[in-house]
């Protein structure tokens, strides 16, 4: 995937807002709140950070795709960092992305969800 596709797939979602910062980094929030960063790769390869679930952290963190992210995991927090941006992996991190968005978007107060449409009973 490349930043452009990252772009595209990240607009898809619904209340999400790209701002460029942090050194050039496409950055999306949801509710204000960061979700995905497209950028800080190693070499100036292609790099996505993601929020994970502490068991997805502890997972990925042992795979040679991914590595905690630098600037959150040091910071204590639960995000990876997608370091292998080939094709392959575009449905996994695609998956990783949606993961991140909900996680987020349910760490807003209830009446932001509301405000946006998000996690309402059906």
């Amino acid at each position: 995937m490349d930043y452009q596709q990252f772009n595209e797939f990240c607009a898809s979602l619904p209340a999400t807002t790209h701002v460029v910062q942090w050194g050039d980094s496409q950055v999306w929030k949801v509710g204000g709140k960061v979700f995905a960063v497209g950028g800080w790769g190693p070499d100036k390869e292609p790099a996505f950070t993601f929020k994970t679930s502490p068991r997805n952290f502890d997972f990925l963190g042992e795979h040679e795709s991914y590595r905690p992210a630098p600037y959150f995991a040091n910071r204590g927090m639960k995000w990876i960092q997608m370091i292998d941006s080939s094709p392959d992996n575009d449905e996994e991190l695609e998956y990783y992305l949606k993961e991140s968005y909900r996680l987020v978007s349910l760490g807003l107060t209830k009446a932001k969800q509301k405000e946006l449409g998000l996690n309402q009973p059906e």
